[in-house]
């Protein structure tokens, strides 16, 4: 048996590197298939409240030790139409901080990024801006 004891958190590692096609098919709004089945959680009355106030959520990209650099400029390229400087920018973001902000709007557009990041193996969040 191995233990684990690294601080980092446990994640999916991808190993099959995501298309050209495939990214410009989740960019075009392609249904992507999940890996495994995963519960949805039922909604409460706090996400409603928090829906009512119109604050802003912001997609964000962490930084993983599987894809690289040129790839996940790629997928900023692809997925948000960001020129090659703005998306290598981003990128280097990542890469240096740890994180970097992507996108941000309403909670479903947010919910939408990170799935199709997801769809093309990078790791992403969302969370209400402050």
């Amino acid at each position: 048996m191995t233990v684990c004891t690294s601080a980092q958190p446990s994640y999916p590692v991808r190993m099959a590197s995501t298309t050209a096609d495939e990214i410009a098919d989740i960019a075009a709004g392609a249904p992507v298939l999940a890996a495994s089945p995963q519960a949805a959680p039922a909604e409460s009355a706090t996400v409603a409240a928090d829906e009512a106030h119109d604050v802003p959520w912001v997609t964000i990209v962490w930084d993983d030790p599987v894809n690289l650099m040129h790839y996940v400029t790629f997928v900023f390229q692809k997925l948000f139409g960001y020129s090659k400087a703005k998306a290598t920018e981003l990128m280097m973001q990542v890469h240096s901080e740890g994180k970097a902000v992507v996108s941000s709007g309403e909670r479903d557009k947010m919910e939408n990024d990170v799935r199709k990041l997801h769809a093309a193996g990078l790791w992403a969040t969302m969370q209400q801006d402050k």
